[in-house]
């Protein structure tokens, strides 16, 4: 959902009909958006349920020392309320005109990486941090105040190594219908969940948010464009074959009214089916 509208729309839906997720995009070289963190914070200031994610923070426009402060700032403002959504980049020409660095797509992914270990050590809690890397690192920092063990980090990633780091590095992954239909979902799910295992990981322990957009409407015209009933009949064996467990609603149209109806009409179906086992 763009940001002008996330205000009023997580004030509302959030505290009246109990959505526990909302999510932001960030695309700082957008001129009708807000920025992305500035947003989140004040969404969190005046909500006092919902978690708040950027889906996804531009690395290559937010160095990560300093997110990663803010971020555990503001989880600890919050009493844990916000997890931190990162990215490799996207959209090269416009983050490049704003005075970021253009990225091959080897580069991002190991910045990415890099931004990673930076992001976790200022998490630590340790007196003095040292991280190494091309595009990212550390020299004595002293990192703090440390977040709450419920901070995490979720990644927006698709490709073959972005989703190997996502299931070795990664506490979430937030991707979206429009980039990862559903015909290649369960193939990226099974990367992450081999990436984990070689880890040494519990796959189960991976948050997994798919990003949809589409429409509410009395009649059927294909995947997330129909009744509510085929909604939840989709997200349920979303969740059941592929391993999904969050979504985010992105409505192509009349964002109050469908938010409206994906809140009373389809989260009900999908939680009520989900526990009758059936």
């Amino acid at each position: 959902m763009p940001s002008p509208s996330a205000a009023p729309v997580s004030r509302h839906y959030s505290s009246s009909l109990g959505l526990d997720l909302l999510t932001i995009q960030d695309h700082p070289y957008q001129a009708a958006f807000d920025d992305t963190w500035t947003l989140l914070t004040f969404l969190a200031a005046r909500t006092r349920h919902v978690t708040l994610v950027p889906t996804v923070s531009s690395l290559p426009l937010r160095p990560p020392a300093v997110l990663a402060k803010a971020v555990a700032t503001l989880d600890r403002l919050t009493g844990s309320r916000v997890q931190l959504g990162l990215g490799a980049g996207a959209f090269w020409e416009a983050i490049e005109a704003m005075g970021g660095s253009r990225r091959t797509p080897r580069e991002a992914v190991d910045a990415l990486e890099e931004a990673i270990t930076v992001i976790r050590a200022m998490w630590s809690g340790e007196r003095s941090v040292r991280t190494h890397g091309a595009h990212y690192a550390l020299a004595g920092v002293h990192p703090g105040p440390a977040p709450s063990p419920g901070l995490g980090l979720w990644l927006g990633s698709y490709g073959p190594r972005m989703l190997a780091l996502t299931g070795a590095k990664a506490d979430g992954w937030l991707p979206s219908h429009a980039y990862l239909g559903l015909d290649a979902l369960p193939t990226a799910v099974l990367r992450i969940d081999d990436a984990a295992l070689a880890a040494g990981r519990d796959p189960d322990t991976i948050r997994r948010v798919y990003n949809i957009a589409g429409v509410i409407q009395p009649e059927s015209a294909g995947p997330f464009q129909g009744p509510a009933s085929q909604w939840a009949e989709h997200l349920v064996a979303l969740v059941r074959t592929v391993g999904m467990n969050g979504f985010v609603f992105w409505p192509e149209r009349d964002h109050t009214r469908q938010i409206s109806a994906f809140a009373a009409e389809v989260i009900p179906a999908v939680r009520g089916a989900l526990a009758r086992k059936t």
